[in-house]
C-alpha cells in the first residue's frame, strides 16, 4: 500500500486518460449496439457473440486479403448475418430473445474455435505478420505538445469513429423521424402500428444495424486494441456493454459515459497490479463495476417507475376526493 502511495503521480497522470478511453473503445462499440436494439424494445444478450464473431471474421479476412478495410467490412457484414439469424428467430417465431442470445454466444465460442483449429491449424491463439491492423492517425505537429501527445495521438481510426458514431447516433435518436419511429416502436408498439408505422420492419433495421456495430466491436478488438485472435478474447466486454446500455438508459452520450467506468476500473486495476495488488483483484475489478452499474441502473429504474405510478394514480385519488 505504501509503494501506491508514494506514486499516485504516475497511476493516475494524463496518459491514464487516453488508456481508459482505450480500454473502454471496445465496450462502447458493444453499448451502441445493445442501445440500437433496446430502443425498439430488444435486449441483444448475444452482443458477446456478434463481437466473437467479427473478431474471427476480421483477422481471418485481413490475413488472407492483406487489407484491413474489408477485414473490418467482412466482420460487420458477419454481425449483420449473426443478428439476423436472432431477428427472424425472435420477430417472426416469436422465440425468447434471451434464450437465442445466449444461444449466439455458445455458438460463436465453438465455431470460432473449430474454425481457428481447421483453417489456421492452432488452438489458443491466431498471430500473423501477414495480419494488417487498423492504422493509427499520428499528428506530426502535437509531438512537441507533451499533454496533447499523450492525449491526442496516435489513436487508432477506430477509436475516434467510435466518439463520431456516439454524436450519430444520439442525432438519429433523438432528432430523425427513424429514430421517432424507432423509440415509439420500443415504447408503444401497439400506438406506433396504428399510427401506421410498420413495425415489423423498424425492428428488423435495428437487429441488422446492431448486427453492423457488433461486427465493428469485434473488428476494432482484433484488429484495433490488438492485431490477433484469442478464444474468447471479447472476455465479457459484450455483457459489459449491455450493462453499460443499461446505466445510460440506450442514450448513447450516457452509455459511453457508463462504458468509460468500465475502462477506467480496467486501466487502474492494470497499473496497479505492478505495486504489489494481486492479479485477482485486479481482474475482479471490471466485474465489480458491472454490478455496481446494473445495482444503480436497476434502482433508478424502479425510483422511475414508482414517479410514473404516482403520477397516473394522483389525478385518480383527487376525482375521488372531489366525488
Amino acid at each position: 500500500m505504501s509503494a501506491i502511495i508514494e506514486n499516485v503521480d504516475k497511476i493516475f497522470n494524463v496518459s491514464l486518460i487516453y488508456a481508459t478511453f482505450r480500454s473502454a473503445t471496445p465496450i462502447i462499440f458493444a453499448a451502441l449496439c445493445a442501445a440500437l436494439t433496446q430502443q425498439a424494445n430488444i435486449l441483444n444478450i448475444g452482443t458477446e457473440g456478434i463481437m466473437l464473431v467479427g473478431s474471427f471474421t476480421a483477422v481471418g479476412v485481413s490475413y488472407l486479403t492483406g487489407n484491413w478495410v474489408i477485414g473490418v467490412l467482412a466482420a460487420m457484414i458477419s454481425g449483420a448475418f449473426i443478428a439476423s439469424i436472432m431477428a427472424v428467430g425472435h420477430i417472426k417465431y416469436n422465440a425468447e430473445i434471451c434464450a437465442i442470445g445466449m444461444g449466439i454466444n455458445m455458438l460463436a465460442l465453438a465455431v470460432t474455435k473449430l474454425l481457428l483449429n481447421v483453417i489456421f491449424k492452432t488452438n489458443g491463439t491466431f498471430s500473423d505478420p501477414k495480419i494488417v491492423p487498423i492504422p493509427k492517425v499520428h499528428f506530426a505537429f502535437m509531438d512537441d505538445i507533451p499533454v496533447l501527445n499523450q492525449l491526442l495521438n496516435n489513436w487508432s481510426i477506430t477509436e475516434w469513429l467510435a466518439i463520431v458514431l456516439i454524436l450519430v447516433l444520439q442525432f438519429l435518436f433523438y432528432k430523425t423521424v427513424w429514430g421517432l419511429r424507432l423509440r415509439a416502436v420500443g415504447q408503444f408498439a401497439m400506438a406506433a402500428q396504428t399510427a401506421g408505422i410498420k413495425v415489423t420492419q423498424i425492428k428488423y433495421q435495428a437487429m441488422i444495424a446492431s448486427g453492423l456495430m457488433g461486427g465493428l466491436a469485434g473488428a476494432h478488438l482484433s484488429l484495433g486494441y490488438s492485431t490477433q485472435f484469442v478464444e474468447n478474447m471479447t472476455n465479457n466486454r459484450g455483457f459489459m456493454g449491455v450493462a453499460a446500455m443499461y446505466f445510460g438508459g440506450a442514450n448513447p452520450i450516457l452509455t459511453a459515459l457508463g462504458c468509460l467506468l468500465f475502462g477506467f476500473a480496467d486501466s487502474v486495476g492494470a497499473r496497479l497490479q505492478a505495486y504489489g495488488i494481486p492479479s485477482q483483484f485486479v481482474l475482479m475489478m471490471p466485474y465489480i463495476v458491472t454490478i455496481v452499474i446494473l445495482a444503480i441502473s436497476m434502482y433508478v429504474k424502479y425510483r422511475n417507475n414508482k414517479r410514473k405510478e404516482s403520477s397516473l394514480l394522483a389525478p385518480k385519488a383527487q376525482l375521488k376526493t372531489q366525488g
